[in-house]
């Protein structure tokens, strides 16, 4: 009796060409492949390792995730930054109004890869998802910070462990930096936390900068949870939370803790049941152009 198949379980990746943003690629054409030579960080299969040099002064680089996950967000293989502006998903998806719809457990996450691999192979494009579909305000936003030029300084070897400690006996000859870090939250980055878009300290800096130069500026009283919405129409209060659901999906409906408007300006006032969920809000809604 031949053995029985699982549509379920576990599969592997294979490719013949790594999916890579300019800057992690860089302009040495020589790229070594290796057939299932390591796991995804994101779906745990084994997949195609691609490792360079992205040139003279950097350090040798591969490919970490597999390109079934880097082609449902739309990221580069290795920096796992987004391939058409170069900004983290965090801010793609804020400006874009999309949802992390992902499972996180073993299971439902193999699943959900064998669907969207389907989906990809009747797509015209190859892509999970329409990246035209998209609020013009978001998209104009996005243009308008988009890193799109190749920024090789990323490509800097990393730092000597030793010389920090301040026992690096190499010298000149360490093909490490000597140089002291910087703490501080961009030192604390991680690839699961960049590939769903949640966490990430990059995008955090980049939020609160375009919220700053839109005049959003967060308060020093971490007491104030609430955010003023001015020239509103007339509408009332399922209206507003429908609004907010769909333009700011990061936030819960059970997050929003009251809501009061005010009709005689056409203004309202949210509240919401902490500090994060109201700067989160407010830095989603900021470079949207209002809810």
């Amino acid at each position: 009796m031949p053995a029985k198949h699982d549509i379920n379980k576990v599969g592997v990746e294979s490719s013949d060409f790594p999916i890579l943003c300019e800057t992690c690629l860089g302009p040495n054409p020589y790229v070594r492949m290796a057939k299932f030579g390591n796991e995804c960080k994101i779906c745990n299969r084994p997949f195609t390792v691609f490792r360079w040099n992205p040139g003279s002064g950097g350090r040798f680089k591969k490919t970490e995730v597999c390109t079934t996950c880097a082609k449902i967000k739309g990221v580069c293989q290795t920096c796992l930054l987004d391939l058409e502006f170069g900004l983290p998903v965090q801010v793609r998806d804020a400006a874009l109004g999309r949802k992390n719809q992902a499972p996180s457990s073993d299971i439902n996450k193999q699943f959900y890869i064998q669907n969207l691999e389907a989906q990809m192979e009747d797509s015209p494009d190859g892509q999970a998802y329409d990246a035209e579909v998209a609020s013009r305000a978001g998209r104009e936003m996005l243009k308008g910070i988009a890193r799109t030029d190749p920024f090789y300084k990323r490509n800097r070897p990393h730092i000597c462990s030793f010389f920090v400690k301040g026992d690096c006996k190499r010298g000149a000859e360490c093909p490490f930096r000597h140089e002291v870090p910087e703490e501080g939250a961009l030192s604390k980055q991680n690839m699961t936390d960049r590939y769903y878009g949640r966490n990430d300290p990059v995008a955090k800096k980049i939020l609160r900068e375009q919220s700053e130069a839109k005049g959003m500026k967060t308060p020093d009283d971490q007491t104030v949870t609430t955010l003023l919405f001015l020239g509103l129409p007339k509408t009332d209060e399922a209206a507003i939370r429908s609004s907010l659901s769909t333009t700011v999906p990061s936030v819960k409906p059970t997050e929003v803790r009251q809501i009061s408007i005010v009709e005689a300006s056409n203004c309202a006032f949210i509240n919401f049941v902490n500090r994060p969920v109201a700067e989160r809000a407010a830095e989603a809604l900021s470079i949207q152009g209002g809810i």
